[in-house]
């Protein structure tokens, strides 16, 4: 019965989900409906307000035209009215001229005569129409002020709209996330040579599936993308997927995203766990140092009644929407804690499958510390390395330096200088091991103490093979030392450091 009560329970929260899914699409769609009528009203005051801006302009330039010609005609109305006018007084002076010459030329005195043919003819010199210039100053042809619209008639009738782009396609085969980067790849559904450039987001998310429309990251935004396909380097994968969608871009508008897609960034996501510490260990959520006060104790009480530290709830962490059934309160506070001269602390989340790798930095001027998993049940007294469910490299810098490998109280000596960033990789069922030349890679941080930080993972193996434990020089990607072991329990991240000489 108790069965059948639980299964109905799922079944009427998965039926809630959906409904609420369908609201949520419901309400997107009427919201696309009203933003569609905004958009369509909007691109039509657009395309009035640019033909009107046309029309402006054209008239603008009609005024300025008709008022060269205006100008011009009245410049040679001017010119030939004045030369008709003194040509219309040459030609009467020239008939008053004629009128005396032919009187003269009939007088029968002939005393007179002599004086009159004299006074004709000088005035026949002296006489405007001999002066007058009988070609017109200006013509009459205006053709140096008409216009021809043909070119501009044609590329008129040629507007047409600019098609919205079609929204890409991300070609998930092609799109690639390792080494601490992204390559995102798509393609458009068809040929459209007006795209001028793509638009990516992207967000981090520890949520599988679609994007949610409610998320913590907001969305990231990179313009101007020529290409169909974009690297995102230098990335934390401090978040187990990422959100991506991409839109098309021409010089008018911009397309609809395309259909989101979530990759997985299989990073390694621990915190250390302050309630499984030595009291003499001050810890933050990714570093450890030996406190002598053991101040500590009084810090995390003081968290856990403000209820703001990560000890009272590891899994309420900001960074995660939901609660990794691997990342759990390890149980060990109080009596369980390490104590005596165990200066240990654990990560938060248990390695129980698949291959996982994370980085360790630490301050030049540490004395000693180890670097290693163990298995959840360490015992409180139990020293790293030096019982069988304990696996570490260690680091002695007291009086001569000492470099070593520890398991089960053995102890190898390790013939490398000691790198200043460790990388530990676990594979819990053997696979392959990373090759050092393609080993991953992160940007420096700057760290406590002791710091584990987060990096890349491999696809999960299951096979029941024995295990592989290997730690590197996390620069050069060397190997420095690999255990080989069955694991039996899951593991947890461990780190210790040990209590300097001369201190009480």
């Amino acid at each position: 019965m108790e069965d059948q009560r639980e299964a109905l329970r799922k079944i009427i929260t998965t039926l809630a989900v959906k409904n609420e899914e369908i609201q949520t699409f419901i309400y997107s769609l009427k919201q696309m409906l009203l933003n569609m009528e905004a958009n369509s009203a909007k691109v039509q005051e657009d395309l009035e307000a640019e033909f009107q801006s046309l029309f402006s302009v054209l008239e603008e330039l009609k005024e300025g035209m008709l008022m060269k010609i205006k100008q011009d005609r009245a410049s040679r109305t001017y010119e030939l009215q004045n030369q008709l006018a003194a040509c219309t007084r040459a030609l009467e002076s020239s008939e008053e001229l004629l009128e005396t010459a032919n009187q003269t030329l009939q007088a029968t005195d002939s005393e007179d005569f002599p004086q009159a043919a004299k006074q004709i003819k000088d005035g026949v010199t002296m006489a405007p129409a001999f002066r007058l210039s009988l070609k017109a100053k200006v013509s009459d042809n205006m053709s140096h002020l008409m216009v021809d619209f043909a070119q501009e008639r044609q590329m008129l009738q040629a507007l047409k709209f600019l098609p919205v782009p079609s929204a890409p396609i991300i070609d998930l085969a092609e799109s690639l996330v390792a080494d601490n980067c992204v390559t995102l790849v798509w393609r458009m559904p068809g040929e459209d040579s007006k795209i001028d450039h793509y638009v990516l987001e992207y967000r981090r998310t520890n949520f599988e599936g679609p994007p949610r429309l409610k998320e913590d990251h907001p969305w990231m935004v990179i313009e101007g993308i020529r290409q169909t396909e974009y690297t995102l380097t230098g990335l934390k994968f401090d978040m187990k997927y990422m959100n991506f969608r991409v839109k098309a871009c021409n010089k008018a508008v911009a397309g609809e995203f395309s259909e989101p897609v979530t990759l997985e960034t299989p990073a390694f996501m621990f915190r250390l766990d302050a309630s499984t510490s030595h009291q003499n260990l001050r810890v933050d959520e990714l570093s450890v140092e030996w406190d002598a006060m053991g101040g500590k104790v009084q810090d995390i009480k003081a968290r856990e009644k403000d209820g703001k530290g990560r000890t009272a709830s590891p899994v309420n962490s900001p960074a995660r929407g939901t609660p990794s059934p691997k990342r759990m309160p390890s149980g060990r506070g109080g009596r369980d804690r390490f104590t005596a001269e165990s200066y240990t602390v654990l990560g938060d989340t248990l390695i129980d499958g698949g291959e996982h790798y994370w980085e360790v930095r630490y301050e030049p001027d540490s004395k000693a510390f180890g670097v290693g998993v163990a298995y959840r049940s360490l015992g409180r007294f139990e020293q790293l390395g030096k019982t069988a469910s304990s696996w570490c490299l260690h680091v002695n810098n007291w009086l001569q330096v000492s470099f070593t490998a520890k398991h089960a109280n053995k102890v190898k000596v390790l013939d490398a200088p000691v790198p200043d960033c460790l990388g530990v990789h676990c594979d819990f069922h053997q696979g392959v091991t990373p090759s050092p030349s393609h080993g991953p890679q992160l940007p420096l941080l700057e760290s406590p103490p002791l710091v584990p930080t987060l990096l890349l993972t491999a696809a999960p193996i299951s096979a029941p093979h024995p295990g592989l434990l290997s730690f590197y020089n996390a620069r050069t990607k060397q190997v420095l030392h690999t255990f080989k072991a069955k694991f039996t329990q899951p593991l947890l991240p461990a780190f210790t450091v040990s209590r300097p000489r001369g201190l009480g």
